[in-house]
């Protein structure tokens, strides 16, 4: 047996391995969501891709006789699984990008019928002039080589589309670099691919290639887990320590930092009347009009889930009155959200925020102040039924 089929087959089993530990920790989580699940699927597609890959390389190097059959359907299972890797993956970003209607349907075949159309061809050609794809002594000819990239290439290129158009609507700079990457990264792997295909026909790059980028993807899941609300999606309490910690915020000159607490109105009596699921859907109707008007907005820091039914906003204004404009535009937009959504009851927030003075002043202290007014706004709610943001020289 020679070195190569050692080495490429080693390669393979490692990363069959890591992937496998990968799934399997996935599988065990108890909150799985839809990203999570497409993550999953493209483990899966990668795990089928590595059995099959080593199963050629056996081919090549003798150790399983090389004969039409074996040469055809070990062919055919990596022109399979090469354009599942990339079909799941692609699911995979819709997903974290969040692409709407990406579950129609009609949508899902039109992820698929690439696929279709590129398979139903293969075997044409396989079947009525085999010998456009093997020649005499059963090598791949480039037609082959087509078949196996062009899919993949279409999907890539609809992936990288979903990201980078999610980076160009996106205002937050740091958003935007994470939409990039999740764009940019697979491309790479391809190419590393591309690389093998064409340069070192025997050595496992796209192998590696993938192991690296699935860790990386993983890492950040990962990271994301311990720092992001479940629920809602938004940072949790122990990022906003984080951040805050590691001062990822910086003051730019003629701007005041602003803190802003904000809570349900009456958020016990959605619960009590209508059940905590729904009291769980106005939740994310807020995370979700927050995040929509932060992603409208240059001045927006750090969005949260400060703690039950509490959202912190941490924002850059060059004025009070900025805030206040904020602040109105996400109570239109929780407004707008529930009458398309219809909900049977009327989702207001109470707000209050404080300015963050720099020297002698802390985040924590600025927090509690912050979340005083937000409370005083809620007696305003309550006594004359209409809110009144509260800032410090009205609250003492």
């Amino acid at each position: 047996m020679s070195d190569y089929i050692i080495y490429y087959t080693e390669s393979n089993i490692v990363c069959l391995i890591i992937f496998c530990i990968m799934l399997i920790h996935d599988l065990r989580g108890v909150d799985r969501q839809e990203k999570q699940v497409k993550y999953d699927h493209a483990l899966i597609a990668f795990m089928c891709y590595f059995v099959s890959d080593a199963l050629w390389a056996a081919v090549i190097a003798g150790v399983i006789p090389r004969t039409e059959f074996t040469v055809a359907i070990l062919n055919f299972t990596n022109y399979i699984f090469m354009a599942a890797i990339t079909y799941m993956w692609l699911n995979y970003v819709m997903a974290v990008e969040q692409t709407p209607h990406r579950n129609r349907r009609i949508n899902k075949f039109a992820v698929l019928f690439p696929f279709i159309v590129s398979t139903v061809a293969l075997i044409a050609v396989y079947i009525f002039a085999p010998g456009a794809l093997l020649d005499g002594d059963l090598n791949t000819k480039p037609l082959y080589n087509v078949f196996l990239v062009a899919v993949p290439a279409i999907n890539i290129a609809a992936e990288l589309f979903y990201a980078l158009r999610k980076a160009k609507g996106d205002t937050n700079p740091i958003e935007r670099l994470k939409h990039v990457y999740v764009g940019l990264l697979p491309v790479l792997v391809i190419l590393g691919g591309l690389f093998q295909l064409a340069v070192l026909p025997n050595t496992p790059i796209f192998c590696y290639c993938c192991a690296i980028l699935m860790i990386i993807f993983y890492i950040r899941s990962m990271e994301t887990s311990i720092s992001l609300d479940p629920l809602t999606g938004l940072n949790n309490r122990g990022q906003l320590i984080r951040f805050i910690s590691q001062k990822s915020m910086t003051q730019t000159p003629d701007k005041h930092l602003f803190v802003i607490m904000m809570d349900v109105n009456d958020f016990k009596g959605i619960n009590d009347t209508y059940g905590h699921a729904e009291g769980d859907a106005a939740l994310v109707t807020i995370a979700d009009s927050l995040k929509s008007v932060s992603n409208k907005s240059t001045m927006t820091q750090f969005i949260g889930r400060y703690g039950g039914d509490e959202f912190i906003m941490i924002v850059q204004a060059d004025r009070a009155e900025d805030v206040d404009s904020i602040i109105s535009d996400i109570r239109a937009q929780i407004d707008a959200a529930c009458k398309a959504a219809k909900t049977p009851y009327a989702l207001t927030i109470g707000a209050g925020y404080d300015e963050f003075s720099g020297e002698g002043d802390s985040f924590r202290n600025c927090i509690q102040r912050a979340d005083r007014k937000l409370y005083i706004d809620k007696e305003n709610i309550k006594k004359h039924g209409k809110s009144t943001v509260v800032r410090r020289k009205e609250a003492g």
